[in-house]
């Protein structure tokens, strides 16, 4: 009933900059939390940066100051700018929102299809 696409992800040097995005559309009724979240291969999925519907963020420890997790709820779609990147940034990134269908029933989770960050040393 309602899909993610994410964007903007690709192959950059350390110190480099990237900006992800991430676009839900279907039946929406309104989006709670959405957030960003990476895997990189051997490691488990972890959490990089949330934001609720009232823009409160939450982030990792380790983007702290170097990421900017922001939404635009009039076009359904969060952006993750990354900054200062560095070789362990290197990951697949998946971005997730908790959907509403309707006004009468709780949110539904949803993951995009993710998109790869690769930064070279």
């Amino acid at each position: 009933q309602a899909q993610l696409v994410e964007s903007g992800g690709g192959l950059v040097q350390a110190g480099g900059s990237l900006r992800l995005s991430c676009a839900a559309s279907g039946i929406i009724f309104s989006i709670n939390a959405m957030g960003w979240y990476r895997q990189a291969p051997g490691k488990q999925r972890e959490l990089v940066a949330t934001i609720t519907s009232g823009t409160t963020t939450n982030y990792a420890d380790f983007v702290k100051g170097r990421f900017t997790i922001s939404r635009d709820n009039a076009k359904n779609t969060v952006y993750l700018q990354m900054n200062s990147l560095k070789p362990e940034d290197t990951a697949v990134y998946y971005c997730n929102a908790q959907i509403r269908h309707t006004p009468f029933r709780s949110s539904t989770d949803y993951w995009g299809q993710g998109t790869q960050v690769t930064v070279s040393s």
